[in-house]
């Protein structure tokens, strides 16, 4: 237990006992939750120093509540191992800290003396503008106080130089609108957590059709090794009356294909003998590694982001499973003689680079999933949005 002189408003020194800040603990999210919930009973008691409403003990009873349900999320958090965060996901404990800190947040604006209130302005100001919107009757609002209270813009002044408020009006304004600053700032925090929800959502999304596509994968490899002939992935290409049978990692000596009934037979046997278990997995494992190679290079275009829910990864991972589907079915279609003039492949080494070209191609399925990701992140109105809109 260690006991800290903590200065009063009034400049009086508060002596509070204080143990030390919980952790550490993973993920990263619950040390940012047990630091912020510290702060704010801080904040909380320097505030009850000065009793400036009548239901200040009220408020400052609610606020331990909810620090304690923040604090007791980021420790569940950090209790449970790696593979059940994978698995299960920590979303629901990350909304509850959020949220809670969040409501012992506006709490503390309410309970605070008008200077604390004055002092954060500028911080409130930015936080309403990152996450509600210009229309937003809440944020219009807001600004019409920090216009009174002579936060502007610097390029759109309201108030002639030399004529701006004094101190005295800034807090009298302030605590004026307390409600309504209170009301903004809630607003925008329940926003911000909003568009986190939508984010764990995408990446959700993201990660079930990850795991479909690599169980995919998975069943057409074992169909290869349980029957090697259901799904064949060979050619017979044929040249001067002869003909032999190419598979991706094996192919058969010539035969004659003088009479088309009986040739038609010997590809048959042909195939039945060349073709092994180890086809369909080595085109998919082809197609896999041009498809890491594609993800490789998209990592050009991904640019860092604060949010904590790894999207770009998530996107990047699904290339994988991705390519090794289309390097079989372009293969497939192949086969089928879907692509005219490209119906037999010569040799297992011609087959092994067209299902390299058919890996790299998911790119063009992938895009698109990387455009919508890219669009639910510039969603995300905050500090790294490089693309927010300028403010009127």
């Amino acid at each position: 237990m260690q006991k800290l002189d903590l200065p009063s408003p009034r400049g009086e020194l508060v002596t509070t006992s204080r143990t030390r800040i919980a952790g550490p603990v993973s993920p990263g999210w619950a040390e940012g939750t047990l630091t912020r919930a510290s702060e704010l009973e801080a904040l909380a008691e320097l505030a009850l120093a000065k009793d400036h409403v009548p239901d200040c003990e009220s408020l400052k009873r609610a606020m331990d509540r909810h620090i304690t349900a923040a604090r007791e999320a980021a420790e569940a958090a950090g209790e449970r191992n790696a593979v059940r965060r994978v698995l299960g996901g920590d979303g629901h404990l990350l909304e509850r800290a959020t949220s809670n800190l969040d409501a012992a947040e506006a709490q503390l604006l309410d309970l605070a003396p008008v200077s604390y209130l004055l002092g954060q302005m500028p911080s409130l100001l930015s936080h309403v503008r990152c996450h509600l919107v210009a229309d937003d009757p809440r944020r219009q609002a807001f600004e019409r106080v920090a216009r009174k209270v002579g936060i502007v813009d610097p390029e759109h002044p309201l108030v002639p130089a030399g004529a701006e408020p004094t101190r005295q009006d800034r807090e009298d304004a302030v605590n004026a609108q307390r409600d309504t600053i209170v009301a903004a700032t809630r607003a925008a925090s329940s926003a911000a957590l909003r568009e986190q929800v939508r984010l764990r959502s995408f990446r959700l999304v993201i990660a079930i059709t990850t795991l479909a596509m690599t169980l995919l994968a998975l069943g057409v490899a074992l169909t290869g090794f349980v029957s090697p002939t259901l799904i064949p992935l060979c050619f017979a290409p044929e040249e001067a009356g002869q003909a032999q049978v190419v598979c991706p990692t094996a192919q058969s000596e010539a035969f004659p294909t003088d009479r088309s009934t009986e040739a038609t037979q010997d590809i048959d046997d042909f195939t039945l003998h060349t073709a092994t278990p180890w086809d369909l997995t080595v085109v998919l494992l082809v197609g896999l590694t041009a498809a890491a190679v594609a993800a490789a290079t998209a990592i050009r275009g991904i640019r860092g982001s604060s949010e904590r829910h790894g999207i770009p990864v998530a996107m990047a991972l699904l290339k994988l499973p991705t390519g090794a589907i289309t390097a079989f079915l372009g293969l497939l279609l192949m086969r089928g003689q879907f692509v005219p003039g490209l119906s037999a492949l010569d040799t297992s080494a011609q087959i092994l680079a067209w299902a390299i070209i058919f890996g790299y191609a998911q790119q063009l399925f992938t895009r698109l999933i990387d455009k919508q990701g890219h669009t639910v992140l510039d969603s995300v109105r905050g500090a790294d949005n490089a693309q927010r809109p300028a403010q009127p």
